[in-house]
């Protein structure tokens, strides 16, 4: 009994010396399995952080502030310079809102120049017209009465020419007085005169003398005295016409006014022929350039302001009469130099107002400002940007695009 219980016990301590070892080494290789993994992910950690520094165009300087990145190759191509901002005086500025009119040196109200019925209508509303184009054509009984008046006058020039040839025939033969040719030379003249008032009556209402030549029966032609746009019509086929009533109203808009209020305690900065500058809200980003053309002499009593007229050149006609417009007139600096930049320096992102500060070679910190008035292309810069510092006055909006070009791919990693 003894010897089979020392074996049995030795085969109890061997298996439990191998379980032992067993577990030993189960426990060293998964710790170095672990250390392994944990080094590449590192590794690669590293690696997919080192591309994405390489490949981006954004980054932060220590204090937080976004940076951009553009060799100067790239700024010459992309229209990106480069210079100080300095201080400056800023001229004056007087805004004031008015509205867009028709320039009234510039309308005509088209009227036949006597009575008639419209038989033809030849042009309508909107459309474009040149100066003496037919607009319409009447059919009128004062028009016939003069034509006869006009044949009439033909017939006895004729006839008076006929009768001083006779006489002068008679006279050469002396068989006729020489008082008798003198009173056939007048009466011949007389009739001249006649047909000539005619031809000018016709003429004058619109009747030409190649209309009278070709035998036809003349209708009466109403003209645009004018180039310009059809901006009301009133002429309709069948209806009776007469000098009193516009059939037709031609505005040029080449050129328009803007009437604009001018508070009293600005008239005297206000003069004519100042320069000033038209915008519509149609058009944003388009500034109108005009002068003052005339000033009210009287004060309205109620909102103690002064009719001012601006004059504005309308290329393409994009100002359209009724438009509210705002007008701002420049006046002669009179405060101390400020800080300021030009307009196309300062960029908007998320709702702030950005320039962008060279802060070495190649390297643009987009840093926010607070701006203050703006006159003559020049705004001024509060707080936010030092005399001296050097920024992009033109192409902001290039490094605007790289900058959210990197947001984006920081985004997208």
């Amino acid at each position: 009994m003894n010897k089979k219980g020392i074996i049995i016990g030795l085969i109890l301590a061997v298996a439990l010396c191998g379980g032992v070892a067993y577990r030993l080494a189960n426990s060293s290789t998964a710790a170095e399995h672990a250390e392994h993994a944990e080094a590449g992910h590192g590794e690669e950690k590293s690696e997919h952080a080192e591309g994405k520094e390489e490949k981006g165009h954004e980054g932060h300087d220590e204090h937080g502030a976004k940076l951009v990145k553009m060799s100067a190759e790239v700024q010459k191509q992309s229209g990106v310079v480069v210079a100080a901002a300095k201080k400056q005086q800023m001229a004056g500025l007087i805004s004031a809102t008015g509205k867009v009119e028709a320039n009234a040196d510039r309308i005509a109200h088209v009227s036949p120049r006597i009575s008639g019925k419209v038989v033809a209508v030849r042009a309508s509303l909107g459309d474009s017209v040149g100066a003496g184009q037919v607009l319409a054509t009447l059919d009128s009984v004062e028009l016939g009465e003069a034509l006869s008046r006009y044949h009439q006058s033909k017939t006895r020039l004729s006839l008076a020419q006929s009768n001083m040839d006779r006489v002068k025939v008679l006279v050469d033969k002396k068989i006729a007085a020489r008082k008798e040719i003198l009173q056939a030379e007048t009466d011949y003249k007389t009739a001249q005169t006649e047909l000539h008032t005619d031809q000018e009556r016709l003429a004058l209402y619109g009747v030409s003398a190649g209309d009278l030549n070709a035998g036809k029966k003349p209708i009466l032609p109403v003209r645009s005295p004018i180039s310009g746009v059809i901006t009301e019509k009133h002429a309709i086929v069948g209806e009776l016409a007469d000098p009193a009533k516009s059939l037709y109203t031609v505005a040029d808009l080449s050129s328009v006014w803007v009437m604009v209020d001018i508070h009293e305690k600005d008239l005297a900065k206000v003069r004519r022929g100042q320069a000033a500058t038209v915008m519509v809200n149609a058009f944003p980003d388009t500034k109108f350039r005009g002068r003052v053309t005339y000033l009210a002499d009287v004060v309205d009593e109620a909102t103690r302001t002064i009719k001012a007229r601006v004059e504005v050149a309308n290329p393409g006609r994009k100002l359209k009469p009724e438009m509210f417009a705002t007008v701002e007139l420049a006046i002669a600096a009179d405060a101390a130099a400020v800080l300021a930049v030009p307009e196309e320096a300062v960029q908007e992102l998320e709702g702030k107002k950005l320039v962008f500060v060279a802060e070495g070679e190649g390297v643009f910190e987009s840093r926010p400002v607070q701006l203050g008035r703006a006159s003559g292309g020049m705004v001024e810069v509060l707080s936010g940007l030092k005399e001296g510092e050097r920024l992009a006055v033109k192409g902001g909006f290039v490094l605007k695009s790289e900058l959210q070009k990197g947001e984006i791919e920081g985004h997208d990693h």
